[in-house]
């Protein structure tokens, strides 16, 4: 994940090598089944209205639908601007009123030569879309103050949440939350010091953010937060796992998290060593239990009814059946 100052640094040895190196597979449970391979630089997922499950492609520029019974993928879209340095391109994807949103980021910096729109796009068809925010250019224009030090003015907008008819995103590189809408209009949701937000969950008036914390990723820095939309008070929910990533509602409204697991150490954006992840449940104490572990440089996590999906930057999708069940003792 990434520090606030440098943020591509060892990409080169970290991420880009996973999209071009030689790929296997580990079985991370006995209990969970490999339901693809091969996608390219996966990265956030959403489950669509037709309850498939819906993959951003980073490296490959593309959304694809997944089956989650047979495992079978189709593209939802392509063409859509690529990752130029191993991380962004499509980051992550939403659905609002039945409609499919992408968030596409690290293409437009001027840094990086890219010349693209860092933003929010709308899918509208098999190879056509319509950007409805220009988060680059709004960020660029209003940066975070000076103790956080960065290096690419349009941040790395890492998740994308449907929020009361508009889009909550993290930036991970500019430690906060954006909000946008449907008209484009973009505006501070709300900052933070260098924790690097994550994944979202939103239920009602609050919205709940993993942090993954500053490298080296330490577990007490590994934290899932609420924050009430209306005074924009911020609490501590859990704490104690390791570079989080996102964070989701499983049956019976029992947070999950997903940690990616020991920092590889390479740089400050390069990710967690392989096979080192776990999802974990969050306890009433404010605690983790781990129910899942040797996961590999997870990615995203979703829930149907109370099987887990976790999507992996190697290009996985797996299926943890029977993971979520009534709540154990923790209302949000």
């Amino acid at each position: 994940m990434k520090k606030g100052r440098t943020i591509f640094q060892g990409l080169a040895t970290g991420i880009s090598a996973l999209l071009i190196g030689p790929s296997f597979m580990a079985l991370p449970a006995t209990s969970a089944a490999q339901l693809v391979s091969g996608l390219e630089g996966a990265s956030g997922s959403a489950v669509g209205p037709d309850g498939a499950i819906y993959v951003a492609e980073g490296a490959a520029g593309r959304v694809t639908r997944v089956d989650p019974i047979t495992g079978e993928t189709t593209p939802l879209i392509t063409g859509l601007p690529a990752s130029i340095i191993g991380i962004g391109g499509p980051s992550d994807v939403a659905f609002l009123d039945g409609e499919a949103y992408v968030l596409v980021s690290v293409v437009g910096d001027p840094l990086l030569g890219g010349g693209a729109v860092d933003g929010i796009y709308r899918v509208d068809g098999p190879d056509s879309f319509t950007v409805v925010a220009d988060l680059g250019t709004y960020s660029a224009n209003h940066l975070p103050g000076p103790e956080i030090q960065i290096d690419l003015v349009n941040g790395v907008q890492y998740a994308l949440e449907t929020f009361r008819g508009g889009f909550l995103i993290t930036d991970g590189h500019h430690n906060r939350v954006l909000r946008a809408t449907l008209d484009g209009e973009v505006s501070e949701f709300k900052a933070f010091g260098n924790i690097v937000p994550t994944g979202l969950e939103v239920h009602g008036n609050t919205v709940y953010m993993a942090e993954a914390g500053a490298a080296p990723h330490n577990p007490e820095d590994g934290k899932v937060v609420s924050i009430d939309a209306g005074s924009g008070a911020v609490a501590e929910v859990a704490s104690g796992a390791r570079l989080l990533v996102d964070v989701e509602f499983g049956l019976g409204r029992t947070l999950y998290a997903l940690s990616q697991g020991i920092w590889d150490g390479v740089a400050p954006g390069s990710p967690a060593d392989r096979f080192t992840g776990s999802l974990v449940r969050v306890n009433a104490d404010g605690s983790f239990a781990v129910i899942v572990t040797s996961l590999d440089i997870p990615t995203s996590l979703e829930f149907i009814g109370n099987t887990a999906y976790v999507v992996t930057l190697t290009g996985a999708v797996w299926a943890i059946p029977a993971v979520s069940g009534p709540p154990f003792g923790v209302a949000h």
